[in-house]
């Protein structure tokens, strides 16, 4: 065995991720695998470890699902054989189970009421115990997903309906589960009682007709669609978009999308707040709160909360740039890009080698010299997480001759795994739990380092109350329970 020795750095492992999107279309002019994966493209900020359509024509459904990105995973052929006006899609990045393709989905079973096909965005925090209850009864499973557990207590569910039966499992559910499920004849989508992932539905575009009679008939069976984020929905053209309400079923249906019930909402709602620091596209809105004006405000509020004289206002590209364009705005300081960042570092399976990987950050982002050389920084970023990124930064910084750098993070400290589908690591893993703030500020080696709180935060989204901040406070939407670690269900 050889000796432990500190990791390499890698650009990408300080990232918080997401576990996946997903995405249903049900459009009855055409196939309708091919808008899921224009809308799947509209989501691969989601997850970039597996993606997956399944298709149906109401007589067969048909499956492709591999490892890798949505442009990897699916040619024209592929697509062309994922017949039917009924379509889910879903774009991974694992929270519980490990990147492997047994534990790519959506998920595709045969139940006695026929074929049954799942994905799902979240993380169960009670799957331990609801999978040893399925193998118990004699469930054979062969995934390390909480999903595969999902899909197997719907498939011996009671009730008389589809949405009787996903009302009857979402009771027994305790965790961030928003989902969709494609049946041989129909779509749903539902979303937790806590409303903790974002999920929203709208209608298919209408065609174009050429007479006022074309033009009703086609609006009768326009189709409709849900998705992760309102903009996967809009690249696909649809209108009257909202968000599923937590608890609530969704039909997808020619008229458009139909409530069919579901759960009462839990008394307490808990929005994930990191989806609008960093997870979601900057053009969706969840909560009637624009994403893009959330980072905007988020960086007003630490420029009032932590002013410093400077000569650049300069973000950590992508997520943070409309944070530091409100800070710009707020502060008067001149906003400028500081980095180019190479937004295809993720889209390769060539490894580097360990030189290379210790040239660290630098495969990720590149400093523009002149713009940096000599001036006064303002570096804003959206978290830290593990610390592993925020210090070769600074480095790349001093090097480039920066005179000063002062890194302002547009959320709070991040002291707290969470268990509701966010890879965050373990407690132990996050540099805010052992590090002071001015503790961490020496271990980036930034002249000052400051966070935005959580009363700030809050202002910013102009509410009091509704959403998880677990990460920061500690303080859980409900009992966590066993939730462990993303592998826990792997073999040994």
């Amino acid at each position: 065995m050889s000796a432990a020795v500190d990791p390499p750095f890698n650009p990408g492992e300080d990232s918080i991720h997401e576990e996946c999107g997903v995405i249903a279309v049900l459009n009855p002019r055409e196939d309708a695998s091919r808008a899921a994966f224009y809308g799947l493209f509209a989501l691969q900020h989601r997850g970039q470890e597996s993606a997956g359509i399944a298709s149906s024509d109401t007589k067969r459904v048909a499956l492709h699902k591999d490892i890798g990105l949505v442009a990897q995973v699916f040619t024209e052929r592929d697509i062309a054989g994922l017949t039917g006006q009924l379509a889910i899609g879903h774009t991974r990045y694992s929270t519980t189970g490990s990147s492997t393709a047994r534990n790519a989905q959506p998920f595709l079973i045969e139940t006695k009421h026929g074929p049954l096909v799942l994905g799902h965005n979240g993380n169960l925090v009670n799957a331990a115990v609801l999978r040893r209850k399925l193998l118990e009864r004699g469930v054979g499973l062969t995934s390390a997903s909480d999903t595969e557990v999902m899909i197997m207590m719907l498939a011996g569910a009671e009730g008389a309906t589809w949405p009787e039966r996903i009302a009857a499992c979402m009771k027994e559910w305790v965790g961030a589960f928003s989902f969709v499920v494609l049946t041989r004849e129909a779509l749903f989508a539902a979303r937790d009682p806590w409303g903790l992932r974002p999920l929203s539905c709208g209608s298919m575009p209408e065609p174009e007709a050429d007479s006022a009679a074309g033009a009703a008939a086609a609006t009768a069976h326009a189709g409709s669609a849900a998705a992760s984020e309102s903009c996967a929905l809009r690249t696909i053209g649809c209108g009257g978009i909202r968000d599923l309400g937590p608890g609530e079923i969704v039909e997808l249906c020619p008229e458009g999308p139909v409530s069919r019930g579901g759960v009462a909402p839990a008394r307490v709602q808990a929005s994930c707040v990191f989806e609008y620091i960093y997870f979601s596209r900057p053009d969706s809105v969840w909560n009637g709160i624009a994403v893009h004006e959330a980072r905007r405000r988020f960086g007003a509020a630490i420029a009032g909360e932590h002013p410093v004289a400077a000569d650049l206002v300069i973000p950590v590209p992508d997520s943070s740039i409309s944070a530091a364009i409100g800070y710009s705005q707020a502060s008067g300081i001149p906003y400028d890009e500081g980095f180019v960042k190479n937004r295809y570092i993720g889209r390769t399976f060539i490894q580097p080698t360990e030189s290379l990987r210790k040239q660290g950050v630098a495969l990720k982002f590149m400093v523009m010299p002149e713009t940096v050389r000599g001036k006064r920084l303002i570096v804003v970023d959206d978290s830290i997480v593990r610390g592993n990124t925020t210090g070769p930064i600074v480095r790349l910084l001093r090097e480039a001759c920066a005179l000063e750098i002062h890194v302002r993070l547009t959320s709070p400290p991040i002291r707290h795994p969470c268990h509701m589908g966010v890879d965050m690591g373990s407690r132990e893993q996050l540099i805010a739990h052992r590090l002071t703030v001015p503790q961490i500020r020496d271990a980036v080696g930034a002249d000052s380092l400051e966070y935005l709180s959580i009363d700030g935060m809050m202002g910013a989204l102009g509410r009091t109350g509704g959403f998880c901040t677990a990460c920061f406070s500690g303080i859980y939407p409900f009992d966590t329970g066993e939730a462990g670690c993303k592998d826990g269900f792997e073999p040994c």
